[in-house]
């Protein structure tokens, strides 16, 4: 299993619709709105490295109101 943290930049007045709407994607563990340089910050798994870029990619990207995401692996050293 691999986990990410997205890091998510949204248009003014947005972030609570969109840590709401991603929340709802399968493999999002969790999606809250933050505030700082980032709107919302996203922990997702999904069983491969692949299968998650298509997460990101296919699904929270096409999320309305999202200007740029910052995908993060977790790693365990």
């Amino acid at each position: 299993m691999v986990q990410a943290y997205i890091l998510i930049q949204t248009e003014v007045g947005k972030a609570s619709t969109v840590a709401e709407v991603i929340g709802e994607i399968p493999g999002v563990i969790q999606a809250e709105d933050v505030t700082g340089p980032y709107d919302v910050i996203v922990r997702a798994q999904a069983e491969t490295v692949d299968e998650l870029g298509r997460m990101v990619v296919a699904q929270v990207q096409k999320v309305e109101g999202i200007t740029r995401t910052l995908t993060c692996p977790v790693v365990h050293l």
